[in-house]
């Protein structure tokens, strides 16, 4: 498995271990860890803070991000998409949108190259934690 996906992988269970979503992330520029994040809406009382939120917030200002590769475990929503589209980050690597279509066609459109994983793993994290916790995966993506 890809190195970068496996820090997702290993973000998303520090958040389910923090009672929290298990959601991760990680940026890659010029083929270098930038900076990682999780689903922090519960730990933080955020409900902006995604995944994909939480890992720019923590890359700080980098300059431009068409340089730029964003790994998740699950498929971005419509606000992390939207993020995505803005800084111009050309491609993610999501580990799976079994569970959450979210906004891949969104993506698409606007020119960001989107690669499905369909990882076993990623899919039963999430598969697991929605059957365990369905009232907070519904508060996260607004049910």
């Amino acid at each position: 498995m890809d190195e970068f996906m496996r820090l997702a992988i290993e973000e998303a269970r520090k958040g389910m271990e923090e009672g929290g979503i298990p959601i991760g992330s990680v940026l890659v520029k010029q083929g270098k860890l930038v900076a990682s994040g999780r689903n922090k809406r519960v730990q933080e009382k955020n409900p902006i803070l995604h995944g994909e939120m939480d890992c720019l917030n923590n890359a700080g200002r980098i300059g431009s991000y068409r340089d730029t590769v964003i790994y998740s475990t699950l498929m971005p929503c419509y606000m992390c998409a939207g993020t995505i589209v803005q800084f111009k980050i050309p491609k993610v690597i999501v580990g799976e949108s079994k569970n959450f279509p979210g906004a891949r066609e969104f993506m698409e459109s606007h020119g960001v190259e989107v690669i499905d994983l369909n990882n076993p793993e990623c899919i039963s994290m999430m598969s697991e934690f929605i059957e365990t916790r369905p009232e907070l995966w519904n508060e996260d993506i607004g049910e």
